[in-house]
């Protein structure tokens, strides 16, 4: 892993090389697994607008027996990592205002998927959570678009393979449009993000507020 700590244009953390090859195989299994039809659900389902991707909850797809089941899924078993020492401590360093998700105690976990035309618009998560998105997608690479951007800070990122960046959930941020040619949607060519949101109980929004949050 390769750590960036940076403090403007807000407090955010970039770790590229973020998984290994053994954590990469069991992520890609599970990914292949979702990118079928009738796997991954549009904001259209759920009465969302901000956003024409894919997506899953598996926090929800999981969630018997208050999670009893969480283990079945390689990618919520491998995603513990971000909450490591090694990682969770050195994003908490980086300003005093992320110095509390050093005692966060709730998360949920989704998977986006973005194919041609899709992107979603600019929007703030809950002000008292943070927000961990990492990348992945096929190579050689078949599509173009698909930053994460920050409009209100003329700032930009492109989604390196394999990286995660974690930054608090106040940051008004949104994707651009992916395009990508001579690809069927579902062969897994497009832009993956598994997004993890995290914080303290009582920050925590009501059942309710995550279902609508999956998609809007």
């Amino acid at each position: 892993m390769k750590f960036n700590e940076l403090v403007k244009p807000f407090p955010h953390l970039i770790i590229t090389d973020y998984y290994d090859s053994e954590e990469l195989k069991l992520i890609w299994e599970e990914l292949d697994f979702y990118t079928k039809p009738g796997k991954l659900f549009t904001a259209k389902d759920f009465g969302g607008t901000l956003t024409n991707s894919h997506a899953i909850a598996l926090d929800e797809l999981y969630a018997a027996e208050n999670g009893k089941f969480r283990n079945i899924s390689d990618i919520l078993t491998v995603g513990r990592k971000l909450f490591s020492p090694e990682v969770i401590d050195t994003f908490s360093q980086i300003h005093d205002s992320c110095e509390i998700a050093k005692w966060c105690n709730w998360d949920y976990t989704k998977v986006r998927y973005y194919h041609n035309h899709e992107s979603y618009k600019p929007h703030t998560d809950h002000p008292f959570q943070f927000l961990a998105f990492s990348y992945f997608y096929r190579e050689p690479k078949k599509f173009s678009g698909g930053e994460l951007y920050f409009p209100k800070y003329d700032y930009e990122l492109t989604c390196e393979n394999n990286s995660i960046i974690i930054f608090p959930g106040w940051v008004e941020h949104g994707v651009r449009e992916v395009s990508i040619k001579g690809s069927d949607y579902y062969d897994g060519f497009g832009r993956y993000c598994i997004s993890n949101f995290f914080g303290s109980k009582q920050t925590k929004p009501n059942r309710n507020q995550e279902l609508r949050e999956v998609f809007f």
